[in-house]
């Protein structure tokens, strides 16, 4: 559990082991990137969950990640249905996790530049 709530804290870094052991099976550059980018996302789902509960001083940051990504789906779900005349679930879950890493990478750099900026204030 501790090694998790450490990669937590960094998650970049699991991301870039899952590239370097990814690359190392496969030897394919984007094979890796893409398991890399997968499991980034997830130890992003954690660490921006709880950047959001530490510095809004709450304790619904996990639920409202997964309301925001459930919302995504539906809507990228009910374009898809409206396009294509049905849903490709996978397709769905695959674009949904790829647009959470885009936007928990930001949303992460963003919380820790907002923390810092706590902190100094905080000390100052």
């Amino acid at each position: 559990m501790n090694i998790l709530i450490a990669m937590s804290a960094v998650p970049f870094i699991p991301g870039g082991l899952a590239y370097g052991i990814a690359y190392y099976r496969t030897r394919d550059k984007k094979q890796a990137i893409r398991v890399s980018m997968d499991v980034t996302t997830l130890f992003l789902l954690i660490s921006v969950s709880a950047l959001f509960n530490i510095l809004f001083e709450s304790r619904w940051g996990f639920y409202l990640t997964l309301l925001l990504l459930l919302i995504t789906a539906g809507i990228i779900g009910g374009a898809q249905n409206r396009w294509k005349g049905r849903v490709d679930g996978r397709r769905l879950f695959r674009v949904v996790w790829r647009l959470a890493f885009v936007t928990m990478s930001i949303s992460y750099i963003l919380f820790i530049f907002i923390g810092v900026v706590q902190y100094i204030f905080q000390v100052m």
